[in-house]
């Protein structure tokens, strides 16, 4: 049942949209947003997170992802083998996706850092 909840949180999520996700957060000099990839960053059992890393690390995705990719990126968070399945899928939609999300990660970790 939690993760039916979870699942409908991160569809609502995803929903939402618009210029006003994107805020800057001054105490920490880096940007903050909510959205699917903060919620599921939030949620995850990762030692380091925190709402300041995961809006910073959102921030990032609505610069460099759509909101399919960042939808589908949120599975990462449930299931870090997905990950590891879509890197070395031979599919040119999977390869597509996995440069975007690696030039993703990468930005945010730059930025978030």
């Amino acid at each position: 049942m939690r993760q039916i909840a979870f699942f409908g949180l991160v569809l609502t999520l995803a929903s939402c949209g618009g210029a006003n996700r994107f805020e800057s957060d001054p105490s920490a000099g880096r940007p903050t947003a909510s959205g699917p990839i903060s919620a599921a960053c939030l949620a995850s059992d990762r030692k380091a997170r925190s709402p300041a890393l995961c809006g910073c690390i959102q921030a990032v995705a609505n610069q460099t992802l759509s909101g399919a990719e960042q939808r589908r990126a949120v599975g990462f968070y449930r299931d870090p083998h997905e990950a590891q399945e879509v890197r070395t899928s031979q599919r040119p939609a999977d390869q597509r996706f996995w440069d975007a999300y690696k030039a993703y990660a990468d930005r945010a970790e730059r930025i978030c850092a």
